[in-house]
């Protein structure tokens, strides 16, 4: 596997050599958190596709695929409908909005009296997000180098970590365009075609394989919509997908190009179904679906190309890892750090305006410096808890169960109901959260009722607060209208040099 190796190295050598590169082009906090707001329509789809398809999209998606078949698409199928729903719906508000974190756009429309709170379930969903990442370079670097669990999560972890605390957004950019050029090629040109043709093409699916296998809802109806509700609702919700949404030069590109990365999202759902139905068929009896996609990988694909499809899996993990780790750094200071130092009481409505105790006030160099500490702080914490925790897939669970039960009302109310209000944003945080974890801790963290019941929770507590409570003060809406009205594209922002 010599080539394979070399394959590998020379990736993970690129990738932080583009990081060194976009370190050079962070000079201010917009440059570093969200690339300038300068990304065109090309660069701005494929990194929206990349952070979107991780590693459970990629390995998971395959092993659903040798589980339930051609329904198993629809874990990742859900994903892309979720971005396709953002993007149609709502990306151009958002990204008129130029705001960094989802909490400051509830600071703008509510008035600043949930944010702290929300601010502190989007943390915590962003670094299990980025735990559960790294925990999958454990899989990938023991079928390449047959490593031990903790040396590959370290390996991989740092590797994330050094180039996204040294260049911020645009380093993550920048390899995430390359992560989303390696994806199409490996999984989708190479992998693809050739796990079918190896398994005997479509007819010798059809023949060896029960007909469930090509049933659309043989994974089952219920598990469908809850994949619906937790997936589709968590992208129109998370910091993560937002932060790439602030990373659009305008309404326009936003709302293309996160139409072409969500129709890009299903076509590779139906992909990693079918790989994984191919390896069913080649290898009925793994000891584990998770299995499936480093099996074909290994025995079915030529030298140097099985190195470019594994590089494919640790591009999908790196993408997914560094989007959510730079989500939860600029949550970490910006939501909770900063209220911390200054107070967590009314704030202006002015999200980007520097306060005089905050770190804005010290220049944009300062600026710079205080958030990437932030990453790599919260890059070693995800390493450590990466190394501590074995059950990934209740971690994820939880974290997508209690951001949207907690926060899918109040952000989505927000933007749809004028009556809303504060108080009523603060009842739906709390009481769907705490629904959400009391039904897990009642029930099991892995059961679908927390996430039905959750939801149905916050929602009465949202409108029945929000009714018998005084409307958003005025003033507060006049700002909130005023930042949601289009603008002249000299304020949105012209092209940069790397905006296509």
């Amino acid at each position: 596997m010599a080539v394979d190796y070399a394959v590998i190295v020379l990736y993970l050598a690129g990738m932080l050599a583009m990081g060194w590169w976009g370190m050079r082009r962070a000079t201010s906090k917009s440059d570093f958190l969200v690339a300038g707001r300068r990304l065109g329509p090309v660069m701005y789809s494929g990194t929206m596709a990349a952070i979107v398809l991780g590693g459970a999209s990629t390995i998971g998606g395959v092993g659903l695929g040798y589980q339930y078949g051609l329904s198993g698409a629809w874990m990742v199928f859900t994903i892309g409908l979720g971005l396709l729903g953002l993007s149609v719906f709502f990306s151009a508000r958002i990204a008129r909005l130029r705001v960094y974190t989802v909490s400051e756009m509830l600071d703008l429309r509510y008035g600043g009296a949930a944010g702290i709170i929300s601010g502190v379930v989007m943390w915590a969903y962003t670094l299990m997000l980025a735990v559960t990442s790294t925990i999958a370079y454990a899989t990938i670097f023991d079928v390449l180098f047959g490593m031990d669990r903790t040396p590959a999560i370290i390996l991989g972890g740092a590797i994330v970590v050094a180039y996204s605390t040294l260049g911020g957004m645009w380093s993550i950019t920048l390899t995430d365009m390359v992560q989303f050029v390696v994806k199409t090629i490996g999984v989708l040109l190479l992998l693809l075609p050739l796990a079918i043709v190896k398994a005997g093409g479509f007819a010798q699916l059809e023949a060896r394989l029960p007909d469930d296998y090509f049933a659309p809802l043989g994974i089952g109806g219920q598990t469908v919509f809850t994949y619906v509700l937790i997936y589709s609702f968590g992208m129109l919700i998370g910091q993560d997908i937002w932060q790439r949404v602030f990373t659009a030069r305008s309404d326009k590109v936003a709302r293309l190009g996160g139409t072409v990365a969500g129709t890009y999202c299903l076509v590779y759902a139906v992909a990693g179904a079918a790989i994984g139905t191919a390896a069913k068929v080649l290898y009925p009896h793994l000891g584990s679906p998770d299995d499936a996609f480093a099996t074909i990988v290994k025995d079915a694909l030529p030298v140097g190309v099985r190195g470019l499809v594994l590089a494919a899996a640790l591009s999908a993990v790196m993408s997914t890892s560094s989007g959510a780790l730079i989500a939860c750094a600029t949550v970490a200071n910006n939501d909770i750090w900063a209220r911390v130092r200054r107070g967590t009481g009314r704030r202006s409505g002015r999200p980007e305006a520097p306060d005089r105790r905050s770190p804005e006030a010290a220049g944009p160099h300062d600026e710079v410096r205080g958030n990437r500490l932030f990453i790599l702080l919260m890059g070693v914490a995800v390493i450590v808890i990466a190394g501590a925790l074995n059950n990934v897939v209740e971690a994820l669970t939880l974290a997508y169960n209690v951001l949207v039960g907690g926060l899918l009302v109040p952000i989505l109310g927000g933007l749809l109901w004028k009556r809303g209000n504060a108080a009523g944003a603060l009842a739906a945080v709390v009481v769907g959260g705490l629904t959400v974890v009391g039904l897990m801790v009642a029930l099991g963290v892995l059961a679908n009722e927390p996430i039905y019941y959750g939801l149905l929770a916050s929602l009465v507590a949202y409108v029945a607060v929000s009714l018998a409570t005084r409307p958003t003060d005025a003033a507060v809406l006049a700002a909130w209208r005023e930042r949601l009205s289009p603008r002249p594209a000299a304020v949105t922002g012209a092209p940069g040099p790397s905006g296509d």
